[in-house]
């Protein structure tokens, strides 16, 4: 295999530097500090090892107190040396719900959580003052924004208080997280704050409405009207804080090259540095675990598919693969319609060349819905039901077999069912025979609210996918996320991902993605699209990512049908490569996933921090 083409970490100009470091107080300010909401709840937690070893005790995250229940912080109150702490303690001097603690992943960094509620009272001034000063309306019905505008007041507040406690002994950077934690900035800004500030969009919000309605978002890109737009969506609130706060940073950056494009059109300002997003290797590592895993928890699968599929038809096991796709519930954001579109394909292809394997896709994905489909979990009780009655008869027959083997004179294997008893026997009958069933496996797995409207059903019914005998690729639709407690596996989604033999995340807006990367981590090949800010990473920087286990989709040159076409095509290469083949790719992906680690990755918002301290 030829070289990743990755720069050389250690060669990158205009970092910030060790005894620069020192003397500068690191603070990241996000609602997702703590607080699991979405994908930058991620970022910041893999992100947390690296930063703590980068500052030490210099680095702090800052982020909203909405729960009294917070299992992962534990707080801290006699920690006088350190000035997170004091100045946590000094707006609680001044009235104000604010604490210090440590957040409880690896790397236990110091983070100040700030209760929104405690300015309630205050919050018609506040919106007042934001209007006067920046010209950002706030509507008094959004309790989103309601909190998010209050959480930015007492930022700024903090920020202040900080920079009083601190006295100019240390340099502090703000760094900030998206549009909910920069209302602060054009405050700080107006009244001159000795801090230099970050701005990090992870996504522009319009993009994410623009792209979802538009079929072609990229090619209208740079004519859109953001104020019409965003009036339009009713989002103008919030693409108001969005430019205030990426116009009044030091520095303005974003995650990949596809979203710098999206920021100058549609933030008006062009980013200073890309920053990709990372993950801790070491929370994935597996060492030669890799394959034992895999085995373990696919194990765990096949348990599944047995319970949803056995009842009305058997197949191989052996000869069946499990795709996957996961994220948020954005039909065409995420690339559900071309995942669906390319496995009618792979269906027919698969039928019209006799390829003697299932391949079985889960879709992972948050949808309403009124309750788990009862005959699935009537399968599934049956099912365990059958296992303890074969176990018992297991137990049964090897005990008494094990005993009349000394008396056996001819030393030939007898009739092993004579060694069960009539109620073992009936139970075995009677307990199968409830099981099995002459209707098709359902598609989907919960009784959804909008059933009639959901497109990935409408998609299945139209195609006439709906899991028959005769189908190659059947489907389990999964509309909520997996979890150890889940009626239908014991695995969490980390153990599931391993299970598997290949993530489909062909995304038409995607301004990073972390379910193909944290796929790679695992050791499992992924489908990822050059319209995701990893895939077009891993154009730029790898050579041969198809021997890594990385299938970039070209969704920027081609149409929806020719796309499809291409993912048709590198799932069927895929179907047909043979298990050595396959382990040999998850080893090359585990490989591959070092080279983003935070470890490298991290570096260039170091040099982010760098130039923020010059402009400032």
């Amino acid at each position: 295999m030829s070289d990743i083409t990755a720069m050389n970490w250690s060669s990158i100009k205009g970092k910030i530097t060790k005894k620069q470091i020192e003397q500068t107080l690191l603070l990241e300010v996000s609602w997702e500090a703590c607080n699991q909401v979405g994908g930058i709840y991620t970022v910041l937690r893999s992100k947390a090892p690296t930063a703590t070893r980068e500052f030490g005790d210099n680095y702090c995250l800052v982020g909203p107190f909405l729960d009294q229940k917070i299992l992962e912080f534990e707080q801290l109150d006699d920690q006088s040396d350190n000035p997170f702490a004091r100045a946590a303690a000094t707006m609680r001097e001044l009235g104000f719900d604010v604490r210090y603690g440590k957040w409880l992943v690896t790397g236990r960094p110091n983070i100040v959580l700030i209760n929104p509620f405690s300015v309630y009272q205050k919050l018609g001034e506040i919106k007042h003052m934001l209007w006067q000063h920046h010209a950002i309306p706030t509507p008094g019905d959004d309790e989103l924004i309601n909190r998010v505008v209050a959480f930015g007041s007492l930022v700024k507040v903090f920020f202040n208080v900080l920079c009083n406690e601190n006295n100019n002994e240390k340099k502090i950077i703000g760094h900030f997280h998206e549009w909910m934690a920069g209302v602060a900035i054009p405050d700080m800004r107006l009244e001159n704050l000795p801090v230099s500030i970050v701005f990090t969009t992870h996504a522009t919000l319009l993009g994410r409405y623009l792209a979802m309605n538009d079929g072609d978002f990229y090619g209208h890109l740079p004519f859109y009207d953001w104020e019409k737009e965003s009036n339009y969506f009713n989002i103008s609130s919030q693409i108001k804080i969005e430019r205030a706060a990426a116009h009044g940073s030091h520095v303005f950056t974003t995650v990949s090259e596809v979203t710098a494009r999206e920021c100058k059109y549609l933030i008006g300002r062009e980013v200073d540095e890309v920053t990709p997003n990372g993950i801790n290797i070491e929370r994935f590592t597996a060492l030669h675990e890799l394959q034992n895993l895999h085995q373990e928890y696919k194990n765990s699968i096949h348990h599944w598919v047995m319970a949803h599929f056995f009842p009305s038809y058997s197949f191989d096991l052996n000869e069946t693969l499990y795709l996957f796709t996961s994220g948020r519930f954005e039909y065409r954001n995420k690339g559900f319609d071309l995942t669906l579109e390319a496995l009618a394909r792979l269906n027919y292809r698969m039928q019209k060349d006799d390829i003697r394997k299932t391949v079985v896709m889960f879709f992972i994905t948050k949808q309403p819905y009124h309750s788990v489909n009862p005959e699935v979990l009537q399968s599934h009780a049956l099912m365990n039901e059958l296992k303890q009655t074969c176990k018992s008869i297991e137990a049964q027959v090897g005990n008494r077999l094990f005993y009349a083997a000394a008396g056996i004179p001819d030393n030939k294997l007898p009739n092993l069912s004579d060694y069960v008893d009539d109620y073992w026997r009936l139970r075995f009958r009677r307990t199968l025979q409830s099981w099995k069933s002459d209707k098709l496996p359902p598609v989907v797995t919960h009784n959804l609210i909008d059933d009639h409207k959901d497109p990935i059903l409408n998609f299945l019914r139209t195609s006439n996918m709906v899991n028959h005998k005769h189908d190659r690729v059947k489907i389990i639709y999964h509309p909520d996320f997996i979890t150890p407690s889940n009626p239908m596996t014991s695995l969490d989604y980390n153990q599931f991902v391993r299970g598997c033999h290949l993530g489909v995340f062909p995304s038409y807006y995607e301004p990073w993605g972390y379910t193909p990367l944290e796929c790679l981590a695992s050791g499992v090949p992924s489908v990822t699209s050059d319209l995701a800010g990893f895939g077009n990473y891993v154009n730029e920087h790898i050579n041969d990512s198809r021997d890594r286990g990385i299938f970039v989709v070209d969704r920027t040159h081609q149409d929806f049908d020719k796309a499809a076409t291409q993912l048709a095509n590198d799932l069927y290469s895929f179907v047909k490569l043979d298990r050595r083949q396959r382990i040999e790719m998850r080893n090359n992906s585990e490989a591959t996933s070092v080279f983003f680690d935070w470890n490298h990755l991290n570096q260039f918002y170091l040099r982010s921090y760098n130039l923020a301290l010059k402009r400032s």
